[in-house]
């Protein structure tokens, strides 16, 4: 019998308010989301308001199966809301409100104990703007086994400092190619390329493994000193809204299950590529679906 994978994703939950809809959304919820899905025993720590929006995201992560006991209710700040954009090409642009409930996610025993006992910890950037959260989150940091960063910068909730921390606390870093460049020159890069920057980090850092993603030209991970490629998927773009978490989950998921570097870099690419495809961040996609996509005649599982 395999051994069961505990994963803990911390930070914001919330609803993205698109012209025409509202759908629940927030990297960290995205990625539990999708982890859940992929056979990963997920929960979330974070807060919503005591609000209709806060009740429809609990009932959505109750629905695709990830734990809800450390999502905390705050009667004062409302449930997350952000304004997204969307040009004519499928890219997203966020207004993100501020003060939210995710803001003021506090320390308690229990979320303390799910850091302890998970197999993984997944936070991102974006929860450190308040300071409720952040000291929330390491505290959860110095308690948690493996702890992966999924960079969501979003000017100007971020400092050097900050950056320089959390870098510090991660065992696993995921970066958009964007934002590679952008750490790489604040940490004292003088590189030019993507994977020499990459190697600059890796090298001034305490992660094993670090991936970049560069959005429809697929991705680069560094892992047990390797670095292996997958150069992408075509697909009709309808919203890259969560695509970059639905890849993170897949990743994730397919390394801690044993897969290779190549087969599980592979696998997220095409997860990503095929949450692009669909409208909203959390597309129903089974597994199969997406080995499907990858396979063509004359290809070879790896």
């Amino acid at each position: 019998m395999s051994k069961v994978i505990k994963a803990v994703c911390f930070g914001e939950v919330l609803m993205d308010v698109f012209p025409d809809e509202e759908r629940i959304g927030g990297a960290p919820l995205n990625v539990a989301a999708r982890l859940s899905s992929l056979g990963i025993n997920t929960q979330m720590v974070s807060k919503i308001g005591t609000d209709k929006k806060g009740e429809q995201i609990i009932a959505f992560l109750k629905e695709q199966g990830v734990e809800t006991s450390n999502v905390l209710r705050d009667p004062k700040y409302p449930t997350g809301v952000v304004n997204v954009s969307l040009s004519k090409s499928g890219s997203a642009t966020y207004e993100i409100a501020y003060p939210a409930a995710w803001d003021k996610i506090e320390l308690t025993p229990k979320n303390l104990e799910a850091a302890k006992e998970s197999d993984l910890f997944i936070f991102g950037s974006l929860v450190c703007r308040d300071e409720v959260s952040r000291n929330s989150l390491f505290e959860l940091l110095e308690k948690a086994k493996y702890k992966v960063l999924d960079f969501n910068l979003r000017p100007p909730y971020y400092t050097r400092e900050l950056l320089c921390d959390l870098i510090n606390k991660a065992d696993f870093i995921k970066f958009n190619d964007d934002e590679l460049f952008e750490i790489a020159e604040i940490l004292g890069s003088s590189f030019h390329s993507l994977e020499q920057n990459l190697m600059y980090i890796a090298e001034n850092s305490s992660a094993k493994t670090i991936c970049v993603t560069k959005g429809r030209h697929g991705a680069v991970l560094y892992r047990d000193g390797k670095l292996v490629y997958n150069s992408g998927f075509k697909i009709e773009v309808k919203d890259t809204v969560g695509a970059g978490d639905s890849f993170m989950a897949g990743l994730l998921a397919k390394i801690f299950q044993g897969e290779n570097s190549q087969n599980a870099l592979d696998f997220a690419c095409a997860l990503g590529a095929l949450v692009a495809g669909e409208k909203g961040a959390n597309p129903r996609l089974d597994p199969k679906k997406v080995k499907e996509f990858i396979y063509a005649p004359g290809f070879t599982w790896r």
